[in-house]
């Protein structure tokens, strides 16, 4: 049986609901400004409710769900998928997301080149 309240704290909610791999991790992303409930920045001690929003980034993903049921216990899969409802955007499809260019890492600001490609890629050219 999973422990039910009336309230959780999100980075325990994000990590029972199986968001997150650890509970470190979901702090660190509060902290990080990367979780946002009801539209504002959310510390790891924020409590949620029933019928609040949850915006996350994660991988470069926007997730947004909305809390179903408060848990703080971490459950299974199958039991997590009950607790929220998911309303984020579907994933890039595989075309779009190879199409997209891959920078090394520390190889600094794109050249102006490299920005024109990345906004003719992206579909944001005039």
């Amino acid at each position: 049986m999973t422990e039910r309240t009336d309230t959780a704290r999100v980075d325990a909610w994000t990590w029972a609901v199986r968001l997150f791999k650890t509970r470190a991790l979901a702090a660190k992303a509060c902290r990080a400004g990367h979780v946002r409930v009801n539209g504002a920045p959310a510390k790891p001690a924020q409590l949620v409710h029933r019928g609040d929003q949850i915006r996350l980034r994660i991988d470069g993903r926007e997730r947004i769900v909305t809390v179903e049921e408060p848990i703080f216990k971490r459950v299974g899969a199958a039991v997590a998928v009950q607790c929220y409802t998911d309303h984020s955007p579907p994933p890039p499809s595989r075309e779009v997301a190879a199409s997209m260019p891959i920078r090394d890492r520390g190889a600094g600001r794109p050249t102006k080149r490299d920005r024109r490609e990345i906004e003719r890629l992206m579909g944001r050219t005039q």
